[in-house]
Order: structure tokens, then sequence, then C-alpha cells
């Protein structure tokens, strides 16, 4: 069984914003897109509204690279969207705007998605954050998904930055994930004996006009259909490049964790998708300061003191990957509490929405320039 490489690949999609009104901006198609794709090619693409702008990084070796492409293209980003006059923000929803009033790309696939999902494709203006770790075998891949449902509402907790949703304290730090839960095929999935039992169940899904390919399968793990690796899309994308870092290195950490013990014949204890549900409802509406079930104890976990219980089961393995410090930078994140507690801070002080937005601008510019 050849080792994986784990190489990792970095998704972020950004908030196009007004600087006047501080608004989505729903203009991208015309006013941004053609100019990045001249500057980042195949790095940039729409998504389905046109207030979402989404970078990919390349293929990267290690994070130290990963961390200098996803720079680079949040720095060209910002820029872009300042020449045009307009903003750009990492946060998972807007805090004040209004799905109604945003348009939808003009884009066969997506008019398809519309078409089929209606009113939930149209309210599903959520931002997140993916994170590809390279596995060549596709049965290891299956593996070591089924053991890393465990950890998604931790990551989950760690990366929250959705609190507001039109105009609202919606009371879940992120409430994203209760927006994009409404489609089909999205939160934890069930575990699979293999590969050839996953293919047949995309299969099936194909021939039953379910999907036209693996890419509507939306969990919060998967084994990415194009590409040889398993991608984590349970995050809400954070607002600090160091955050995003950070939990880009925790995911690689716990593939490369969780692989070491398939190696050796053993797995992680693996659990039913129903009760990891129940953590990933408490991950997102409590963060960090919620508790979560340790289901071998049978009892109720502080997420903080979790966290790092986590970070020492995979502590053996980040020397070697060479991210000690972005992995280090997750007990700054305990410190000064996730994108969902310092937008909740800033409001509460303000009062105010556009000074939540003018905040979200400021923090995707940290570590940027």
């Amino acid at each position: 069984m050849p080792r994986p490489s784990l190489s990792i690949g970095i998704e972020e999609e950004y908030q196009t914003i007004d600087p006047q009104t501080r608004d989505l901006r729903s203009h991208i198609a015309a006013e941004i897109l053609p100019k990045a794709k001249l500057a980042l090619h195949e790095s940039v693409k729409a998504e389905m509204h046109q207030s979402v702008i989404e970078v990919g990084t390349r293929v990267c070796k290690n994070v130290q690279e990963a961390r200098e492409n996803i720079q680079a293209l949040r720095r060209e980003m910002i820029t872009l969207a300042s020449q045009n006059g307009m903003l750009l923000a990492a946060g998972s929803t807007h805090p004040f705007s209004d799905w109604k009033l945003q348009e939808i790309y003009p884009d066969e696939r997506y008019r398809r998605v519309v078409e089929d999902m209606q009113l939930i494709a149209r309210a599903n203006l959520v931002f997140g954050l993916h994170v590809h770790v390279g596995i060549e075998d596709r049965n290891t891949a299956i593996h070591i998904m089924n053991s890393m449902r465990y950890f998604l509402p931790h990551i989950l907790a760690l990366s929250s930055n959705s609190p507001f949703w039109m105009g609202m304290n919606t009371g879940f730090k992120s409430y994203r994930v209760k927006v994009f839960e409404r489609f089909p095929r999205t939160g934890i999935p069930d575990t699979f004996a293999n590969w050839s039992e996953y293919e047949n169940f995309v299969d099936l899904l194909v021939r039953t006009n379910c999907i036209d390919n693996g890419k509507k399968i939306w969990w919060d793990i998967r084994p990415h259909p194009f590409f040889n690796t398993l991608e984590v899309r349970v995050c809400d994308i954070p607002m600090r490049l160091d955050e995003t870092m950070a939990i880009a290195a925790l995911i690689q950490a716990t593939v490369a964790m969780l692989y070491k013990l398939h190696a050796s014949n053993k797995s992680y204890r693996i659990y039913g998708r129903a009760l990891i549900s129940e953590n990933k409802f408490r991950a997102s509406r409590y963060g960090l300061d919620g508790k979560l079930i340790d289901f071998g104890k049978e009892e109720e976990v502080p997420l903080r003191q979790l966290i790092l219980e986590y970070l020492d089961l995979i502590d053996d393995v980040v020397d070697e990957l060479g991210s000690r410090e972005e992995i280090n930078y997750i007990h700054e994140m305990l410190k000064m509490g996730t994108g969902a507690d310092r937008q909740l801070q800033v409001y509460k002080e303000t009062g105010d929405l556009e000074a939540v937005v003018d905040y979200m601008v400021k923090e995707t510019r940290v570590g940027v320039f």
C-alpha cells in the first residue's frame, strides 16, 4: 500500500462588498472575473451567486507552499477588488445582505442547479473553505474518511464565522451549516466498507438521475470525484489567512495520524452518522464555547478541552509534516476566539452591522500584505 502524498489544496470563497453600502455586490461577472482570469487563470472561478468569488491553490507539497499560494491569491483578489471599486471579505455569511436581491451567475451548470433546487439554491448565499489532502489509493481514502468524520465537529467549531443572517443574530456560531444542509447529500456521510461500495453508491445515484456526477455529493467530507484527494468541506471560511492555514494544517495532520493507524491495521473509533451529527449541531450552535459528547466516556466535555486533546493526538506527525508553526496558531485561536466570536463582539460594542462588515474586510487583509 503506497504512502499517500498528503499534498494540500485550499479553496476559499470570498464576499465582494460595495464600499458605500457594505452590502454584497452582484457584479463580479462583468467587473472582476475577466481580469482575475487573466491574472490567475484557473486559480479563480465564479460561484453560483455573482457576489461570490472562489480561488483555489495548485497542488501544494506542504503547508508552507500552500500558505504562499493562498496568500498570493488573497492579495491578488483584494487588489483587483480595490481597483474595481469593491472590497473583499472572508466570512461564511454576510451580516445583513438579502439573498433575494443577489444575482445568479449566468452559467448552464448553475442554471440547472437552480432549476433542480429552486428556492433553496437561490437562498444558499454562503461562503466556505475546502481543504484537499492527497491520498492516491482510493480504498485508503475511504477508510480514512470513515475515521475522520468524528473530528469534523471539532474542525467546524474552530472555523465558525457566520453568526448573522439577513440582519439577525442567529444565535449560531456557524449559521452557514444550517443554510447549506437544506441541500440534499450534505452533512456527515455514512461509512463505506471500501472504494467499490462507494462507487456503487455513486453509480446508483447517477443511473437513477439523482446526480450527473460525484461532484453533486456535497458531504462535509468526500473523496473528490476527479482528484485523488480527500476533501474536507465542513469549514466556514475564517477571516484571517493564519486561521485558514492552521485549519488546513490540522486537517492534513489528522489525515497523516489516521493513515499511520491504518497502515498498522488499526483505526480510530468509528461512530454512526447520527451521533456525530449531534456533535456537529453543538459545534454550529456554540462554536468553541460549547461542549461536545465524548462517546467513549458517554459524557459532555468542553470543546476547548477537546481541542487540546486533539492537538495531543496529532502531535507526533506535526514535525514530520513541517507544520508546527501553523498548528501552534490554534492556541492563539483559542485565546482570541473564532471569527464568529469576534464578529459578535464588534456588534456588541457598536450595535452596527456595517461596522461588522468593516471589521471583516480589515481582518481579511491581516497577514496578506
